[in-house]
C-alpha cells in the first residue's frame, strides 16, 4: 500500500489489528487453531456488526456500509 493517500489505509489496518490483539487474542489462551480461528471470527463479527464507532457517528461499520451501498442502489435505479 504505496502511494498518495495510501498512508490513511495504513492507520486504520494498524489500529484494527491493534484492537484485535488488545482485545481478543491476548487475552485467551487456545488449545487448538480451531479454538482462535472461533474466537477472532466472532470478534470480527462484533466489531462490524455491533460495535459503535465515532467515526461513523455511533453506527457500526455494517450499518454505515450497507446504507451507503442501498443509496448507490437506489441512485443507480434512477439514473
Amino acid at each position: 500500500m504505496d502511494g498518495k493517500g495510501r498512508y490513511l489505509d495504513n492507520i486504520f489496518i494498524y489500529r484494527l489489528w491493534r484492537s484485535l490483539k488488545y482485545e481478543c487474542v491476548y487475552l485467551h489462551a487456545w488449545d487448538t487453531g480451531s479454538q482462535a480461528r472461533a474466537d477472532v471470527g466472532r470478534w470480527i463479527t462484533f466489531y462490524n456488526d455491533l460495535w459503535p464507532h465515532a467515526a461513523h457517528g455511533g453506527q457500526p461499520p455494517a450499518v454505515v456500509y450497507f446504507n451507503a451501498t442501498q443509496t448507490d442502489q437506489q441512485v443507480q435505479a434512477v439514473a
